[in-house]
């Protein structure tokens, strides 16, 4: 393409006259598709990059664009990355260009050309739409309404408060190269994004004349969060305080320092032309003149090699250019793109469920065909058509039988697929969770080599344990129940029964003897036919589970060899894999037995449980009252009957099955409140957050608490957290003792002094020498008139008012010993959750960084649970029993680490940990840097790091927490040994 000069005389090559400079960072897919659609187009293509990590492949499979590593410049360094970027341009245009965008290559060129006929004008575009990629369609959005379409008056302070009034971004518009340069190489470093955007459109508009072409320019992605032009600038735009009103008069200030066509104006007058500006696109935003969000039509494609089919919304905007054939054209060739090259966040997500489901679709089983398979290929066909894969095996599948056209179809679309350089589907899929999530437990299965010695040792042990299992097939479902009995086909173990209570037809004559056995039930009669066969069964372990429940291919066998001579073992919970609404598989990698986990999250912590057929028995099987938690019932029952014994944990993945439904379960609350009765307790039991529950015990005591401060030069943090806890603390029985450690500030003293004789509320006790921090506890712990005790950090505040409330409720509990607070910093983000021994090295903090609101791995950051050990920033303990494990180890823990061994102390004596979300506590929680002491406490607790009972083994000792593990083997021989 060449573009006419205004001589007439000369034709231009266009990549003599315009750069498209693209903008990425971290995101490879995005970038790759963006240069797929730019390599049509004959400008000059700069990339800016500033990913962490560099794509050699560009050079080979874009050998036309000019790519710039440049890691230098992080996603916060976008200021530098462009002023970079603007001074590499050596056309007279260019254009930004964001990596989700498309810029149609037409109108690109219009612009180009109107600039070039018309020299007093310094920016072009035209019109926007924007996009959101979803799994199988594309939504279409309004974005742009009609404006003024020409900003030409030779004032340019009215060009800038029309432009400002009708704001249409700029920063996307084809603009004269040296107008950009000039302004970046002006732009003071560290200015925001918000102003870098306003400043950009007050500057080109004050240095030459806009054009808004009547055709469409670009088509965006839809922004997830905040839009980039609507609440983030309305923030620097619109408030009112002190420091919004100082920041506009500063940044209004440089624009009338520099050089621009109102540059013979007063600079106060160009001051407040900026000022005024700024006031005009506030309202312009605020009232919605220029810019909207409004869905316009979806668009699928349905079937392949056809036109995409669109459903167009009940409001149309025909004014705008947008409603034509070749505009229609092109947003096929860009959805095309879309899902040809996935890269969209929403789209990916959507789009995991999809590939996991067309997986499972091509999936052959040993009962298979040729029609079974090719049905199968078909249904997959429809989930999504761009799956090559797919594609490629029904094509193949077809052109050998009658339907030879319709295969000669497919293999033309898959001709189409392989023109554009996509990542290939099987590997799209591995690299999202439920991918890696089906690589990790791939590798969990033992090698050919190793199975001999394994049925060599079962063998030397009479079989093993025999496995029953009880499944429900409530629903008549007969392609879940094969899906369940594939899966135990496929698994290592063959020690089983199945036991399947159908409301359907039964398929065969069977008995109790046969692997699989049949029995007719109803909806109202099949708990009392589970206990029957209960009684009649001759398993060792029994297993509830559902039809479509799929076992896992070393689950069973790896419980089959953990549970040999496992000597007063009552019932063991195994990991699983559920499956989400979406379709999406998500691991359920449990902790070791948590009474106050299974209690607030029954939906995750309550289910596949393998129970000891005698014990099942004995409790007289499950309870025929609350159907919907028939395992959660049981186990609560055991807990009554026998405590914690005999329960343990047993960390592989025994199922894959469908994730409970995010709703009330009245059964679960009916369960839970009856045991709690039967422990002696009122207990209100609710919920705020579905599948969730939180436990009001109710106690009848209201106990004394001392809240214990340190005192040690600190007289800000002290005044601080003193009157937090006295302005924000609801329960009232407590007092609060400021232990001061020898300090030399006569500006403490004083204040300390003036604390003294106003009640008892507030003491004040003081050592005459400096002690260890251990040493000062301990000290104010024998002078408290609580029955319980409080270690509260100086550096900490209390956020929640019923915090002191909060903790009690768990502390009077008899089975538990300390209750710790969740920490957040001033902006409601978690500094420190449960402690976990071994994470990063020695002791690491769950769920640090993400917002108090979050629901956490197994809803972790929303529930009591137990840890091995909470923060000494706030912990609850009750006296006696502080008194009753040493105290603080003054001799080992002078300096660090006291407040960790103090929660292994007491676990060591038979309580529990609990942490508590609800009692919220401002800190920065950072845990102390001391490896004299962490050596202590590693050495010293040796058995305890080896495993946290809290964490899952096969979950990573690295980074946050709760992500999965890399793929291990399961250590067989060991098992054997």
């Amino acid at each position: 393409m060449q573009v006419q000069s205004s001589t007439q005389t000369n034709v231009t090559p266009l990549n003599e006259l315009f750069t498209v400079v693209v903008i990425t960072h971290n995101r490879r897919a995005f970038l790759r598709r963006t240069l797929q659609y730019y390599s049509r187009y004959p400008a000059k293509v700069l990339v800016l990059d500033s990913s962490a990590q560099c794509d050699e492949g560009i050079a080979t499979d874009f050998p036309s664009a000019d790519y710039h590593h440049l890691p230098q410049y992080t996603y916060k360094g976008l200021q530098d990355k462009l002023t970079y970027g603007v001074n590499q341009v050596t056309t007279p245009y260019m254009v930004f260009a964001a990596d989700d965008d498309f810029l149609i290559h037409d109108a690109l060129t219009a612009s180009v050309e109107f600039l070039h006929a018309n020299p007093d004008y310094g920016l072009c575009h035209g019109y926007g739409m924007m996009y959101l990629t979803r799994a199988a369609e594309v939504t279409y959005y309004r974005r742009d309404k009609r404006v003024q379409e020409d900003y030409n008056s030779p004032q340019p302070e009215t060009r800038v408060m029309e432009f400002m009034g009708q704001f249409l971004p700029p920063f996307y518009a084809v603009t004269r190269t040296d107008l950009l340069q000039q302004w970046y190489n002006q732009l003071p470093a560290g200015t925001s994004f918000e102003w870098q955007e306003v400043g950009h459109t007050f500057y080109l508009l004050a240095c030459a004349k806009a054009r808004i072409l009547p055709i469409p320019f670009a088509v965006r992605e839809v922004n997830y969060g905040n839009s980039d032009h609507n609440t983030n600038v309305l923030t620097v735009l619109a408030y009112q305080d002190a420091k919004s009103v100082a920041e506009r008069e500063q940044f209004a200030e440089f624009l009338a320092s520099i050089p621009t066509q109102l540059s013979d104006q007063d600079s106060n007058a160009v001051k407040q032309i900026a000022l005024n500006s700024f006031t005009e696109m506030a309202q312009c935003l605020l009232e919605g003149r220029s810019l909207t969000g409004t869905p316009i039509f979806r668009s699928a494609w349905v079937e392949p090699g056809k036109e995409p089919v669109r459903s167009f919304a009940p409001e149309q905007f025909v004014e705008m250019p947008f409603y034509n054939k070749p505009m229609f054209d092109l947003l096929t060739e860009f959805e095309f793109l879309l899902h040809a090259m996935p890269a969209g966040r929403v789209q990916l997500q959507e789009l995991e469920g999809v590939l996991l489901k067309q997986r499972e679709l091509m999936r052959v089983h040993p009962n298979d065909n040729e029609r079974t398979l090719r049905a199968r290929l078909w249904e997959a066909l429809t989930l999504n058509m761009f799956n090559r894969e797919v594609v490629k095996r029904l094509a193949k599948s077809l052109l050998d039988t009658e339907e030879h056209e319709e295969g000669l179809k497919l293999q033309a679309w898959l001709d189409r697929l392989s023109s554009v350089p996509g990542q290939e589907d099987r590997k799209l899929f591995e690299n999202m969770p439920s991918g890696r999530l089906l690589e990790w437990l791939e590798a969990r299965s033992p090698d050919v080599a190793q199975l001999p010695a394994i049925s060599q040792h079962l063998a030397s042990h009479n079989g093993g344990p025999q496995f029953g299992i009880l499944l429900l097939d409530l629903d008549a479902d007969m392609v879940k129940l094969q899906a369940t009995f594939d899966s135990l086909v496929s698994s290592h173990c063959k020690a089983f029964k199945v036991v399947v209570f159908t409301t359907g037809d039964l398929p065969a004559t069977t008995s109790v003897r046969d692997t699989v056995h049949f029995v007719k039930v109803s909806a109202t009669n099949y708990v009392e036919r589970i206990n029957q066969t209960v009684t009649q069964s001759t398993a060792d372990w029994l297993l509830l589970a559902e039809a479509g429940d799929e076992f896992t291919a070393s689950g069973l066998l790896r419980a089959s060899l953990e549970l040999i001579g496992a000597e007063g073992v009552r019932a063991v919970a195994m990991d699983e894999v559920q499956r989400q609404p979406s379709g999406v598989l998500a691991d359920v990698f449990r902790p070791g037995v948590n009474l106050d986990l299974l209690q607030t999250v029954p939906s995750l912590m309550a289910r596949h449980w393998l129970i000891q057929r005698d014990v099942l028995v004995q409790a007289k099987g499950f309870s025929s009252e609350y159907t919907e938690a028939l395992e959660f019932d049981l186990l609560l029952r055991l807990i009554e009957d026998g405590g914690l014994r005999g329960l343990a944990h047993l960390a592989e993945p025994l199922l894959i099955c469908n994730a409970a439904p995010a709703q009330e379960n009245t059964h679960e609350r009916q369960v839970l409140t009856r045991h709690l009765a039967n422990r002696g307790y009122r207990a209100q039991v609710g919920s705020a957050l579905p599948q969730t529950w939180k436990i009001d015990y109710q106690h009848g005591e209201r106990p004394m608490v001392s809240i214990i401060l340190h005192s040690q030069d600190n007289l800000e943090q002290l005044q601080s957290a003193l009157v937090s806890l006295l302005q924000r603390t609801r329960y009232q029985r407590h007092e609060v003792l400021i232990v001061d450690n020898h300090s030399q500030s006569p500006e403490l003293a004083e204040w300390l002094s003036s604390l003294e004789g106003k009640g008892e509320r507030i003491r004040v006790l003081r050592s005459g020498q400096r002690l260890s921090n251990s040493a000062l506890y301990n000290l104010a712990s024998r002078e408290g008139k609580g029955e319980y005790l409080v270690l509260f950090s100086a550096e900490a505040e209390v956020v929640s008012a019923n915090w002191l409330d909060s903790l009690l409720n768990q502390a009077q509990r008899p089975e538990v010993g300390i209750v710790g607070a969740k920490l957040v910093d001033g902006r409601g983000v978690t500094t420190q959750g449960g402690l976990i021994l071994g994470l990063n090295g020695l002791i690491g903090s769950v769920f640090v960084g993400e917002s108090k609101d979050t629901k956490g791995y197994l809803f972790g950051n929303q529930v009591e649970q137990n840890y091995s050990a909470v923060s000494g920033a706030c912990l609850m303990i009750r006296k006696e029993l502080f008194e009753g494990v040493g105290c603080l180890d003054e001799e080992h823990f002078d300096t660090a680490y006291a407040d960790i061994d103090l929660c292994l102390k007491i676990a060591d004596a038979g309580y529990l940990t609990v942490w508590c979300p609800q009692a919220q506590i401002r800190h920065p929680g950072v845990l102390a840097d001391d490896p004299q002491s962490a050596a202590a406490l590693r050495d010293k607790w040796q058995a305890r790091f080896a495993q946290d009972f809290a964490y899952n083994q096969n979950l990573a000792l690295t980074g946050k927490g709760f992500t999965l593990g890399e793929p291990t083997s399961v250590n067989w021989a060991q098992l054997l040994a």
